[in-house]
């Protein structure tokens, strides 16, 4: 059986509202979903809300709510969110839900019960709002190395995980699947975190009762990150669905490279502990930044991506994410960088091919397009162009890789802007040549039809318009890859349906 593609976001705290990051993890997975929706394979896609913990208790105090009450009214706004940016997730999971519950405690008994769990006394460093252990030496100045907050000193009784038993054969697989975690630096990160030595993690705590309860002792819940990280399992269905668990299982999870640890040595720990299949690979992006200041809410360092829906468009906005920074990386995000992608990319490049071509259609044959010629002369090379960025779309795609598959389909949009140029199909209309203009503009039709294809998983709104313009019935998402997204499928025939530029020129406010 042909296994699924299974894709994950990190579930977001909800101690405050959504911010331009949050954002960014989504929508790259959102991108990979609707690709392999559209090359044929079957695809479950899982985000959420992570909503327990001392830092969303104490944000629900804060505001004179009971914990479940503050979760419910948070939980919206990621919602709505994903629902603007045009999130096709196919389940969104709350950890507060009762199914997730009841299988966080039927993992944390049979881990207990099999020894991998086991009660004990946790003293040392805690931060707040990381809700994280640190040892004093990676302290910073006696604050968290993550968030710079001071940190507590603690001593309670913990169950704890075993995860020191299962350092050497998580480095084995590491080293025997180089793209397990990605990029290679984040990979190095947790072999040498490995290789340092791991010690046993606190798995509950009885300083605060908000999280799921430890079945079997009244005193303690369970850890937050034990209980976040259970999540991929619940939304596919494990123990509550086997045949869909075993149709998708393993995943590829997109996230944060700040909860690296969690997901690359305490997750992993976990799934072997259980005797299930690792992930497929483990993808930590990284910081979007403001004045070399990672974006954040508790840094003060916030992008609203609602207001930059608004202002710019959620098309042009979801293109940026996936153009401007290499997955993996950091990037500087500006709002002048934004706008000048927006005009450079989209609306000089794509859209000037759009609204040159649509014009010449109308011109020249009253906006019909012409048919498929019989024999390629002038579209030739452009073909040979097409065919070979096509495959190169492809393989990126499906490496995970949609900045470069972007940079080949705007090779594409070059070739085709610079066919016009070569062609000169004013002269060709000029000089009565009838067959050679029809062979230029359905040449041109059919690239950007293809350009459409390519880019639809990245800005599906505007592959919707311009579908529109082009004169199809239907929509860009409507058939596989495997039957359109080949050179020549283009029939001809259809009339044009020519609209207001998809991508309209922004102008930059002067600087005082």
């Amino acid at each position: 059986m042909k296994k699924g593609c299974y894709f994950t976001t990190p579930i977001y705290y909800v101690n405050d509202v959504p911010h331009i990051g949050h954002a960014y993890a989504t929508v790259v997975a959102d991108v990979f979903a609707r690709y392999h929706r559209l090359a044929g394979d079957e695809v479950f896609f899982l985000t959420g809300t992570d909503e327990h913990g001392q830092k969303v208790a104490k944000a629900a105090e804060d505001r004179g709510l009971e914990p479940q009450e503050h979760v419910d009214k948070m939980v919206g706004p990621f919602q709505d969110l994903w629902s603007l940016y045009s999130v096709s997730n196919d389940y969104f999971i709350r950890t507060t839900e009762e199914r997730h519950q009841q299988v966080v405690q039927e993992i944390f008994s049979r881990l207990y019960e099999q020894g991998d769990i086991y009660k004990g006394t946790y003293e040392g460093w805690y931060c707040i709002h990381e809700e994280n252990y640190w040892a004093e030496g990676q302290l910073v100045d006696m604050n968290c190395p993550d968030c710079g907050r001071p940190v507590k000193r603690v001593t309670e009784d913990s169950y704890f995980l075993k995860t020191s038993g299962y350092q050497d054969r998580l480095l084995e697989y590491i080293e025997a699947h180089p793209d397990f975690i990605r990029p290679v630096v984040r990979r190095n990160e947790v072999v040498s975190f490995l290789e340092s030595g791991v010690q046993d993690v606190a798995v509950s705590r009885t300083a605060f009762s908000w999280g799921v309860p430890v079945p079997f002792d009244s005193e303690h819940v369970v850890y937050v990150w034990f209980d976040a990280l259970i999540n991929y399992l619940t939304g596919v269905g494990y123990t509550t669905d086997d045949e869909h668990f075993a149709a998708f299982w393993p995943p590829v999870h997109l996230i944060g490279k700040d909860i690296l640890k969690f997901h690359a040595v305490i997750w992993p720990t976990m799934l072997m502990a259980l005797g299930l299949d690792l992930p497929k690979a483990i993808i930590a992006t990284g910081f979007w930044t403001l004045g070399d200041q990672k974006i954040s809410k508790s840094r003060g360092k916030v992008i609203d991506p609602i207001e930059l829906a608004d202002e710019l468009g959620v098309d042009a906005v979801r293109y940026f994410l996936l153009r401007e920074m290499p997955l993996g990386h950091d990037g500087e995000f500006t709002h002048d960088g934004l706008v000048r992608r927006i005009n450079d990319d989209l609306a000089n490049d794509f859209g000037n091919l759009i609204h040159r071509t649509l014009p010449m259609v109308k011109k020249y044959r009253d906006g019909v397009v012409p048919k498929r010629p019989a024999t390629a002369g002038r579209t030739a090379a452009l073909a040979e162009t097409a065919a070979g960025i096509i495959d190169e779309y492809n393989k990126n795609m499906r490496a995970e890789n949609a900045r470069e598959a972007l940079i080949a389909v705007w090779r594409l949009l070059a070739a085709a802007n610079k066919f016009i140029d070569s062609s000169q199909p004013w002269n060709l209309s000029k000089d009565g040549d009838d067959q050679g203009l029809d062979e230029v503009l359905w040449g041109l039709i059919e690239t950007i039809r293809l350009a459409v294809l390519m880019t639809y998983p990245i800005m599906p709104a505007t592959g919707e318009a311009a579908f529109e313009q082009l004169g199809f019935d239907e929509s860009p998402g409507d058939k596989l890859f495997s039957d359109e997204l080949v050179w020549g499928r283009l029939a001809g025939g259809g009339q044009t349906r020519p609209g207001s530029p998809l991508f309209p020129r922004i102008e930059l406010e002067p600087k005082e």
